[in-house]
């Protein structure tokens, strides 16, 4: 019995960090214009984030704005309800209170699912860690 309850034990703390580590944030909006799609806080530890976007994920751009402390984007990889998925070779470093270059989606306006960024925290006198949202652009339909 003891056993058996260990293994649950262990089942649930791997799942609940399996969950935390995968982001989710739901987009409601459907005018035009640049929306916050996700949000993260990246650390010294982490060199890979994703986020999983569903709802009204329809978009044609994506940047990223970077505060508190700087960090460099390396790649993307853009996970695309239909066709193939896009790599990105970003390696853009970003300032604190910087963004990103525009990222076009290949092909237009795409449903996006999910967004792996791999980066690395730059250093900085405080080992702060950086908070990252990531912005999306929708057309007018």
């Amino acid at each position: 019995m003891k056993k058996i309850f260990m293994a649950m034990v262990l089942f649930i703390a791997v799942a609940g960090s399996a969950v935390q580590a995968q982001k989710v944030e739901v987009m409601t909006s459907t005018k035009e214009g640049w929306h916050k799609i996700g949000e993260t806080t990246v650390n010294f530890k982490k060199d890979t984030d994703e986020i999983l976007v569903i709802g009204e994920n329809k978009f044609t751009e994506l940047k990223f704005v970077v505060k508190e402390t700087p960090i460099d984007i390396i790649s993307l990889k853009l996970h695309f309800t239909k066709g193939a998925d896009q790599n990105v070779k970003v390696n853009n470093p970003i300032e604190a209170n910087g963004e990103s270059h525009k990222i076009s989606l290949t092909g237009g306006e795409r449903k996006l699912q999910k967004i792996v960024f791999v980066y690395k925290t730059l250093p900085n006198r405080h080992d702060d860690k950086a908070h990252v949202e990531i912005w999306g652009y929708k057309i007018k339909k």
